[in-house]
């Protein structure tokens, strides 16, 4: 064995190398749609299973649950959990891809307005990944810079960084992308904007119930008059619910695309093989089913109910059986399993205006709270709320949200963000007869094994 000076090809023609790529607008676009691209499997199952599938929201209803899937309908997750690791392994893979591009950014010779969106999109990116993790697993390694080799990973401080430094960081990736983004148009709603990263901040700051700051950055929102209510409910979980006035930020699927579809339509429909709702018949899963008591939960006349929540299923033989089963993104024009072709809706309008009724309502606003839960349920054809309380206001908010974000993933991070997962989890438990309960440790997420075989310096979180 020789060795030769110019022998060696370490850039072949036909590959994509970092010596040659991220050099113009092109190359800095095609990255970020990569980095989106991501978010498709962050959300087809994982937060749709914890979001729902741990709460009174939903269950499981088939015979053959994974492990996984069981430890999340009864509120017992473990390290090993294949969608916790999932949801860790997504999420740092879209805070690379953020750096990647962040790093390059700064000696790229494109024009400056290009430039300053391309930033907005990564911050605003990176930021929505941290928001999903800290929720879930609290405290996290913080990473702010691009690796160019192994050395530069082995030598960087990975351990957890408190929860606090960790939404440092992400309020101040979104303040400056909202800024970045003020004034950028024509985008896709797939795309950030200054009103994702303004949504995202609200959330945020709510979470970490700076209320003052989450009600002035929402109210800045709602006074730019970007978005609107859909009318119709239906529309927004349906096919063609693209670019609708009320979505803020999407995921887009695409039906007839290997991998570019999503599974909601197998999740939230029944395990049957009678069932005829489907082209070529297909069969549900029964995964991630409408409970009982979500389905009692509507009050008379909401519009919501019919198009979230179906009561039978048609049969082959063409008669009816009773059955709950989702409606939300279910796309009754696929007959096959994972090909989906409705948006996923990650941030809308409705959310706005119920974050805001909640900031405005925990800085003694009762009134003004009301006024803008009343927006949300007079699009569902329900009365004003009028004359309640700070704490009945609690409550009020809880349960809108609950049946406004019916199966959308939202559920879990509510009732952990408002310090009620316990107290509801294990009052529904226990009406149900069954002995599970939610401990204290169990309000976050157990960080994942795998993880933690590859670093044993990340520890584990206290109860796992």
């Amino acid at each position: 064995m020789t060795a030769c000076s110019d022998f060696l090809q370490l850039q072949p023609e036909y590959e994509i190398n970092e010596n040659s790529f991220y050099k113009n607008a092109n190359d800095f676009e095609t990255a970020l749609i990569g980095n989106y691209a991501g978010l498709q499997g962050l959300h087809n199952t994982s937060i749709t299973y914890l979001g729902d599938l741990t709460t009174d929201n939903a269950e499981i209803r088939w015979t053959s649950p994974s492990t996984a899937e069981t430890e999340f309908d009864e509120m017992n997750p473990t390290a090993a959990n294949g969608y916790l690791g999932s949801i860790w392994t997504t999420c740092f893979a879209t805070v690379s891809r953020s750096n990647n591009i962040l790093t390059r950014l700064e000696s790229a010779d494109i024009a400056e307005a290009r430039k300053k969106q391309f930033r907005g999109e990564a911050l605003f990116l990176r930021a929505y990944a941290y928001f999903y993790m800290v929720r879930i697993f609290g405290e996290l390694p913080l990473v702010e810079v691009a690796f160019r080799s192994p050395n530069e990973i082995m030598e960087y401080d990975m351990s957890r960084k408190p929860v606090s430094e960790i939404y440092g960081l992400i309020e101040r990736d979104l303040t400056e992308a909202a800024t970045l983004l003020t004034g950028v148009s024509g985008l896709s709603k797939s795309r950030a904007s200054s009103g994702a990263a303004k949504t995202l901040l609200g959330k945020a700051y709510l979470t970490q119930k700076k209320y003052q700051e989450a009600a002035t950055v929402l109210k800045e929102i709602i006074d730019s008059n970007a978005y609107t209510l859909e009318s119709n409910y239906g529309k927004l979980f349906t096919n063609g619910n693209d670019e609708l006035p009320e979505s803020v930020f999407e995921i887009k699927y695409l039906s007839g695309n290997v991998g570019e579809g999503n599974g909601f339509s197998a999740i939230f429909t029944p395990a049957r093989f009678d069932m005829a709702i489907f082209p070529n018949n297909m069969q549900g899963s029964g995964r991630v089913l409408p409970t009982p008591e979500v389905a009692a939960a509507y009050e008379t006349g909401d519009k919501r109910r019919p198009v979230s929540i179906s009561d039978s299923v048609r049969l082959v033989t063409g008669k009816y059986e009773k059955e709950l089963y989702g409606l939300k993104f279910v796309d009754f024009t696929t007959g096959v399993q994972g090909d989906g072709g409705i948006n996923y809706t990650s941030l809308r309008y409705a959310d706005v205006l119920l974050m805001y009724a909640e900031a405005v309502n925990e800085t003694d606003q009762a009134s003004v709270a009301q006024t803008y839960i009343n927006l949300v349920r007079t699009r569902a054809g329900l009365p004003d709320l009028s004359g309640l309380t700070k704490e009945e206001i609690r409550l009020a908010l809880e349960k809108e949200r609950q049946l406004e974000f019916l199966l959308e993933g939202h559920r879990w991070f509510d009732l952990v963000r408002t310090g009620r997962l316990q107290a509801v989890m294990n009052a529904y438990f226990a009406s149900k007869g069954l002995a599970f309960t939610v401990a204290d440790h169990e309000v976050i997420m157990p960080i994942p094994l795998r993880e933690i075989d590859i670093n044993p310096n990340l520890g584990q979180n206290d109860g796992y």
